[in-house]
């Protein structure tokens, strides 16, 4: 039941708090102020009601001795139950509170009637005489001032909440944007840095995050250095062994085409390596259509002479992505399913509503990938060696990985119902299309 959310966490224990205190607040203000005002009051009223029956034997008898002008100055009257209802008694509330009280001043059974209106009329109905009720109109005190207080509570209450509310939302802020950005680190964008604002404890952490994301950044570029550098050091004697191969005889040919080949093998395996280091920043990134993409890599790739089937959805939202990177992609995708099989390629473009998603599938009729292995694939040099072989440098599929990640994306491979293996990417959709 409660929140998982430091955020509403905060919130809830803010307003749990301050309904509590309002509680107790209304409890005592009724129990303090007005409990003890409505008996004084009732006190009152009943020493006014002893000064109007002064004799009774015979029936109800007003002492002659008041004046007129005591009814007339205090507003009392005594009326008959008849009168009485025809006045407003029927309208009048019993309290059963106020009627103990009345009785113990009385020194007898009464009742005690409120009638809300303006002024508040006391109904008393006197143990000296029964039927008869004394109507004693109160000016001053009417509901509304009770009406007044639970306005007043609930407004205090509401405000509290609300400050709590916004003292939680500033408060949970800075840690809201930490996690955002733990995202981005996370995707491969190390160049978010943090406002160091908020509590000192989040201050702290957040100088220590910048750190951190620093010293990855600077990890990274060392790492794309010193591979750089080294495949600049592997390509020039590549390239010197691929000048002697030239000049070797034609009596060697058979080895010399060997040795080409495994030059080529060589330089494909350090471009995989440094496309896998490769860092594609949100800045490369631009709205585009999938479709167009796709497109452009499935023409290229017809150059293997296999039938390359490609059904495109039309219409679909755009994508915020980086297009050489996404070419990349659906290119490794394609390769990997010409590679493994040796039928038809079916490459296709949807929507999905659910997700909000455009997604990618390349399709193939190989002998797919065993359940077991589905997401092991994914890690850097690993391969599905008993299902597809080992051919390769085992990156292809963790680039892809890595880039729709970047993107914010996924990647998933399921085998296909008669054998096979589907590869399918997804990419969120832009901004201006998810609000609407």
């Amino acid at each position: 039941m409660l929140p998982r959310s430091a955020f509403g966490q905060t919130v809830f224990f803010v307003g749990a708090l301050l309904l509590i205190n309002q509680v107790v607040s209304y409890v005592t203000v009724t129990l303090y102020v007005f409990k003890p005002t409505f008996e004084q009051v009732n006190l009152m009223l009943a020493k006014q009601v002893k000064t109007v029956f002064i004799d009774w034997e015979d029936g109800v008898e007003v002492d002659s001795s008041l004046s007129s002008k005591f009814f007339e100055i205090t507003g009392i009257e005594v009326m008959t139950q008849r009168d009485a209802y025809r006045n407003g008694l029927g309208q009048a509330k019993e309290y059963t509170l106020l009627s103990r009280s009345m009785s113990e001043q009385l020194n007898g059974s009464a009742r005690v009637r409120i009638s809300q209106g303006d002024p508040v009329v006391y109904w008393v109905e006197t143990p000296q005489a029964p039927g008869y009720w004394v109507r004693v109109p109160l000016a001053g005190l009417s509901e509304t001032k009770m009406e007044f207080l639970v306005f007043y509570l609930s407004s205090i209450g509401f405000l509290s909440v609300l400050g709590g509310w916004l003292f939680a939302r500033h408060l949970n802020k800075p840690l809201k944007s930490l996690q955002v950005a733990a995202s981005r680190v996370g995707d491969g964008d190390f160049s978010t840095r943090l406002v160091e604002e908020g509590s000192t404890e989040v201050i702290e952490v957040t100088r220590a995050f910048n750190k951190m994301s620093k010293g990855i950044a600077e990890l990274e570029n060392d790492r794309r250095l010193l591979m750089a550098g080294v495949s600049h050091d592997l390509r020039t004697p590549l390239t010197r062994i691929r000048l002697a191969t030239e000049m070797m005889s034609e009596e060697e040919d058979y080895l010399r085409d060997g040795i080409i080949d495994d030059i080529e093998d060589m330089n494909a395996i350090i471009d995989q390596f440094i496309e896998y280091l490769r860092h594609h920043n949100g800045a490369e990134m631009i709205s585009g259509d999938v479709n167009g993409v796709v497109e452009e890599v499935v023409h290229a790739e017809q150059q293997h002479q296999r039938p390359i089937h490609f059904q495109a959805e039309a219409h679909l939202p755009e994508v915020v992505m980086n297009a050489v990177a996404i070419k990349r992609v659906v290119t490794n995708m394609i390769e990997n399913a010409i590679r493994y099989s040796q039928e038809a390629i079916e490459v296709s473009t949807e929507y999905s509503a659910k997700h909000r998603a455009v997604l990618v599938n390349v399709m193939d009729r190989g002998p797919g990938i065993p359940e077991s292995e589905l997401e092991s694939v994914f890690e850097p040099f690993k391969q599905g060696d008993q299902a597809r072989g080992s051919d390769g440098s085992g990156l292809g599929l963790a680039i892809i990985k890595r880039i729709i990640t970047t993107h914010g994306g996924r990647v998933k491979l399921r085998n296909r119902e008669g054998g096979g293996l589907i590869a399918q990417i997804s990419l969120p959709i832009a901004k201006k299309y998810s609000s609407q």
